[in-house]
């Protein structure tokens, strides 16, 4: 269904700014995590708008957050505007949803080549993977926005994939939930609540190496928890791809056990990355009973939606034997045919 340009316009800039405010408080989180709040706008503000790379920030702060945030919402509003009709054109014409990629891709770089441009400063405070899932989570949320504006341009554009969105969010929502809670206890038990969560957002977000001076805040644990719902969900979108690939192949289900494996030594290397006597402290049984207890909530919800995955990866196992015990046995019985030169 065709949308007016006005709606197609509105919806676009609405979304933006959507985007745009998702973006200013994942800076916001960072800069309140490194005990500098509204740091980042500042130093982006002075070396875009000013030229000036080593800003000396006093009591012209304010102006410069006021200044970059102006143009940070104008900027996300014209972004917005522009994916909202490619949006619409992409259902015209599907070959263009390619474009929508494209566009995705060249938003991502073009913020990477902002903090670049911004001077040491900025990219002390913003590394590029920050900026990187910062944006994800605002791309994700258009698009939500988007979809939910217009139901029926998503279900044109996604078609049955929509179902298998919807499954790995819920799926994904399940999961880190799950975990939250599972952490939750276990700092209440210990006498710290919310420790956890603090001490890997204080990693991730200000690479603190000294995990007993942990301090609880609030942008640090909210920062972290945005982190960790958000790659649930990407998790429990591939695992529900995943399960979708097996209602006609069913072995293929026992690739979420892949996807887990891999998310496990994805999350535990990251942090020993960053700081390993953090992992030391959490301890690698909790993390891995956590996600355990988490897989199988989320393996029971897709047995819910996907009816008998077990039995039926067992069937399917048994016929491959059958398959191949067949095949061995049949030259055994019979003569291979003479060739006639």
């Amino acid at each position: 269904m065709q949308q007016s340009n006005t709606r197609i316009f509105l919806d676009g800039a609405v979304a933006g700014l959507i985007g745009a405010a998702v973006i200013a408080l994942w800076f916001l989180v960072f800069d309140a995590a490194r005990g500098q709040p509204l740091e980042t706008p500042a130093l982006l503000a002075a070396a875009l708008l000013h030229g000036v790379r080593q800003p000396v920030l006093s009591q012209t702060a304010w102006l410069l957050v006021g200044e970059y945030t102006v143009a940070h919402f104008l900027v996300f509003a014209i972004i917005g505007v522009i994916g909202a009709f490619l949006l619409e054109a992409s259902e015209r014409n599907a070959e263009l949803f390619g474009t929508l990629f494209i566009f995705v891709v060249a938003f991502e770089v073009f913020f990477i080549a902002v903090i670049m441009l911004a001077g040491p400063a900025a990219q002390a405070s913003m590394p590029w993977w920050k900026v990187i899932i910062g944006n994800l989570m605002a791309t994700a949320v258009m698009l939500a926005y988007f979809f939910w504006r217009q139901p029926v341009l998503a279900e044109n554009l996604l078609g049955p994939w929509m179902d298998v969105v919807r499954e790995g969010i819920v799926s994904g929502v399940i999961g880190a939930v799950i975990v939250a809670v599972w952490f939750l206890v276990y700092d209440i038990l210990a006498g710290q609540a919310f420790h956890t969560p603090a001490l890997l957002g204080s990693i991730i977000f200000n690479g603190m190496q000294q995990p007993g001076s942990v301090a609880v805040t609030t942008a640090i644990v909210l920062g972290y928890t945005a982190l960790h719902f958000f790659a649930f969900i990407m998790f429990g979108i591939a695992a529900s791809i995943t399960m979708a690939a097996s209602e006609h192949e069913p072995l293929l289900a026992l690739g979420v056990f892949m996807l887990f494996l891999w998310f496990e030594l994805c999350f535990v290397g990251f942090v020993t990355f960053l700081d390993l006597s953090a992992l030391q402290e959490i301890g690698w049984w909790n993390i891995i009973g956590g996600n355990i207890v988490a897989l199988a909530a989320i393996i029971g919800y897709f047995e819910h939606g996907h009816p008998r995955v077990v039995p039926r990866i067992l069937e399917r196992w048994t016929a491959l034997k059958t398959e191949g015990s067949s095949a061995q046995e049949a030259p055994s019985g019979s003569r291979p045919a003479s060739r006639v030169l």
